[in-house]
């Protein structure tokens, strides 16, 4: 069975619907929107009929707003409602997180899915983004992502929850991909990931199994295990755990510093 493709698409109603919070949100707070995102099951290519959508922005406040000697709050939340959950991070604090380097800022970066996309701002930021070391941040961050995950939700459980399945293979997934592609970031969605990479037709063949029942099924949907995404998982989370620390990485704070004056100051 191949793998169905991924067709990076919202319902222009819940599209629509976005847009406008994120209007309101320029509009209430004072801040220009760079870009938003859709950072959840829906970008990362395995929704459930009744998926929330989980649209994620960073955002420029005014020059006076930084030189306040009151730090004011770096993140901007709307109450959960309905299926909507919007929030983001100012890019003062994107760009700190950027540098330890963030995966979450990595990812959003590769979105698939988009609401807003300054292209020039972006550019940079991505471009930034690309000469920073990323392996030994990354490589934690999806080790203890996935090994958390399997803990609280697999362990000796003869069933799964789909959502929760997926939740570990991707963070696997992504391990793999920083294992056999170190110097290139790992994307955000399943399938660009699955592409990426040399999975037998085999392993291949039982993800897409796995995408359909969960396309079909609701969010708590649940079914066997399946011993090889199993060997998956486990192989690349025993090889993060062994692998060799990388080279010490730049400092990219000078860069990164520049791209946040001339970003506040519009250019």
């Amino acid at each position: 069975m191949t793998l169905p493709a991924f067709v990076p698409s919202i319902d222009q109603t819940v599209h629509a619907a976005i847009s406008a919070k994120l209007d309101e949100i320029e509009r209430d707070h004072d801040v220009r929107i760079l870009f938003a995102v859709e950072s959840g099951s829906r970008a990362w290519g395995f929704p459930s009929p009744d998926s929330d959508y989980d649209a994620r922005f960073v955002y420029v406040n005014r020059r006076d707003w930084y030189l306040s000697l009151t730090p004011g709050r770096d993140v901007i939340e709307l109450p959960i409602s309905d299926e909507l959950d919007i929030a983001g991070w100012d890019l003062r604090k994107a760009l700190n997180l950027l540098l330890k380097p963030n995966p979450v800022m990595l990812e959003w970066l590769s979105g698939p899915i988009r609401y807003r996309w300054n292209e020039p701002a972006c550019t940079a930021l991505h471009g930034l983004a690309e000469r920073i070391t990323h392996q030994i941040a990354c490589r934690y961050h999806y080790l203890s992502l996935g090994e958390g995950q399997w803990r609280k939700h697999v362990g000796d459980a003869e069933e799964v929850n789909f959502k929760k399945y997926f939740y570990i293979l991707r963070p696997a997934l992504a391990l793999r991909w920083l294992r056999l592609q170190p110097d290139r970031l790992p994307p955000m969605n399943l399938q660009a990931l699955i592409e990426g990479l040399d999975l037998d037709r085999e392993t291949t063949g039982r993800i897409a199994d796995l995408l359909e029942a969960k396309a079909m099924a609701k969010e708590i949907g649940t079914g066997a295990r399946i011993a090889e995404i199993d060997h998956l998982i486990q192989s690349e989370f025993e090889l993060a755990r062994t692998a060799t620390e990388d080279p010490a990485r730049g400092d990219h704070r000078d860069a990164a510093t520049a791209l946040f004056r001339r970003l506040v100051e519009g250019d």
